[in-house]
């Protein structure tokens, strides 16, 4: 079925239909190109949004950054980006592939349209010509043969009337025979007319206007093809980008179950520790006993000498009051930064080394392989002078062989600072770890020497504990006077109980362990030392502050 044939006299319909189907065409161009315009809204809000919320600092710079939360929350971020690249896509395919491509349809549809009923209108207008041409010869045809007819009947009165003469009879005779050979040619010429418009009408509704709506039927087709094709490709940008979309989506639920509490726990752990070992507890100094009282890092009194104590860098105060604003505004006005980052704690001090060791080795290792590329370069350049001046690498070698010499000072450097403030925090670590039973520092004076009187002995710890502390850290022992000679015949003065673990490193100290029963062989002296011996033999001082003493 087609429309030259069903719809042959609906001429006015066909003109309509084809008008409402180039409407709907436009129409859903204007409707996509504002979809475009949505999408590419959204995808600014949602990149500014991006944006709004992504850290300002780089991820080396931020330590939340290293927190799975953060690094989560960060890719959500980027997820969501990318998802609003994928937005600004589906608004270019569309922009592209539909707006443009239906605009551009759209107009050579309504350029074929109008040239198709142009052409139905001049069929149409010369089948209307040919109808008036055909009208005008009948009126012709029917004025002569009324003429005719006339003239005929005038010749025929004249004829028989008696007083008629022979002049005017022959006059009205021949009057009547022009008439009628007047009204013979006009029934020819009507005839020939009216067989032509025949033809001509014939050929109007049954070939011309038929082509013509059959033209019109193939252009709506293929515009209603198209418009269909068009309205695929609304769904198939989306079937595009859904890949991808599906990425992000699925990069967002792995994202959320990155989140790893224990783990952010630990790196809070780790990059906030001080290194600090926790305070030791408060001793008690019992001044009804004054020879057995020793001085401790916790207590506030003063040596012996009436001084107050001097403190090394290494002896510092434990912090006591960790909530305390006071203090940390104090330290944060008193702290100068320093090259070895001793102004940090222990923890940090070493994380902030190896940081900087990491990157000195690395400029170290780049520095060697641009000295040995340059020395491949100088070997080229000697075999083949052509390519290049070998004593131009001669200054570009010499400073990279400076810069190797440099970094190797700041990587050996590095590593001694390094090595001390492990051994800083391991020890701090060791007694953070025994915070309940950590005893307190040994006195900062050397035991005394048995072989000299009381006197002078106690005389030489008052000047050996007027020498500042050493710092933590160095492995030289801090007893550097011994007594290699005890007097074996002594009897104990009393017995006593070791409340600490004690090493005697050192010559003139003896060790003991923890609870151990000790027999004592002479009190303290003032100087924080006093002598004992062990029940398996072997005698020695030990710290007075690691013992519970009672005297016979």
């Amino acid at each position: 079925m087609d429309w030259g044939t069903e719809l042959w006299d609906q001429f006015e319909v066909i003109e309509r239909h084809t008008q409402w189907g180039l409407d709907l065409l436009d129409r859903y161009v204007k409707f996509v190109k504002e979809r475009t315009e949505v999408e590419q809204a959204y995808a600014k809000q949602l990149r500014n949004l991006v944006k709004k919320y992504l850290p300002k600092r780089p991820a080396k710079d931020d330590p939340e950054s290293k927190f799975s939360q953060q690094q989560s929350f960060v890719q959500i971020l980027q997820e969501v980006n990318d998802f609003a690249g994928q937005r600004e896509l589906v608004a270019e395919n569309l922009s592209v592939h539909v707006c443009l491509e239906l605009a551009k349809y759209s107009q050579e549809m309504k350029q074929e349209r109008k040239m198709h009923f142009q052409e139905g209108r001049r069929a149409q207008q010369q089948l209307e010509s040919g109808f008036k041409q055909l009208e005008n010869s009948k009126r012709k045809f029917e004025r002569d043969c009324r003429e005719a007819e006339k003239a005929a009947q005038t010749a025929e009165r004249l004829d028989q009337d008696i007083n008629a003469t022979k002049a005017d009879v022959e006059k009205a005779k021949q009057q009547a025979h022009l008439r009628s050979h007047m009204a013979e040619e006009s029934k020819n010429e009507y005839a020939a007319q009216l067989q032509r418009f025949n033809r001509d009408q014939a050929h109007f509704y049954f070939s011309q206007m038929p082509q013509i709506f059959d033209k019109l039927q193939d252009m709506d087709e293929r515009r209603a093809t198209h418009l269909g094709a068009g309205y695929g490709l609304l769904s198939e940008a989306e079937l595009q980008v859904l890949p991808i979309i599906t990425k992000c989506l699925e990069g967002m639920k792995v994202a959320a179950a990155a989140v790893d509490s224990k783990n952010d726990s630990q790196v809070l752990i780790e990059l906030n520790k001080s290194g600090f070992a926790r305070p030791g507890d408060v001793e008690f100094e019992d001044f009804s006993q004054p020879m057995n009282r020793a001085h401790s890092d916790s207590s506030l009194g003063t040596p012996s000498d009436g001084r107050p104590e001097l403190r090394g860098p290494g002896r510092s105060r434990a912090k006591r009051w960790p909530f305390g604003k006071k203090n940390k505004l104090s330290f944060c006005l008193q702290t100068v930064v320093t090259e070895d980052f001793s102004h940090l704690p222990p923890e940090q001090q070493r994380k902030r080394l190896q940081q900087q060791l990491e990157e000195r080795n690395r400029e170290l290792q780049k520095e060697i392989d641009q000295r040995e590329a340059l020395k491949k370069m100088k070997d080229v350049y000697e075999k083949t002078p052509q390519m290049g001046d070998p004593t131009s690498l001669e200054p570009q070698i010499a400073e990279t062989l400076n810069n190797i010499e440099r970094l190797k000072l700041e990587v050996q450097k590095y590593e001694a600072w390094l090595a001390e403030a492990e051994s800083r925090v391991l020890s701090n670590r060791g007694d953070s770890l025994n915070r309940h039973t950590r005893p307190p520092d040994p006195p900062a004076s050397a035991p005394p020497d048995s072989s000299s009187s009381s006197n002078s002995g106690s005389q030489e710890n008052k000047e050996s504990s007027e020498e500042p502390p050493l710092e933590e850290g160095q492995d030289t022992p801090i007893y550097t006077e011994f007594d290699e000679d005890f007097e074996e015949s002594a009897s104990p003065i009393g017995h006593c109980v070791a409340i600490y673990h004690f090493e005697g490193s050192s010559e003139g100290t003896i060790s003991m362990a923890e609870g151990e029963d000790l027999s004592l062989m002479e009190e303290d002296k003032g100087d924080g030392w006093t002598r004992v011996r062990r029940k398996q033999g072997g005698e020695g001082y030990v710290p007075t502050s690691y013992l519970r003493v009672t005297l016979n």
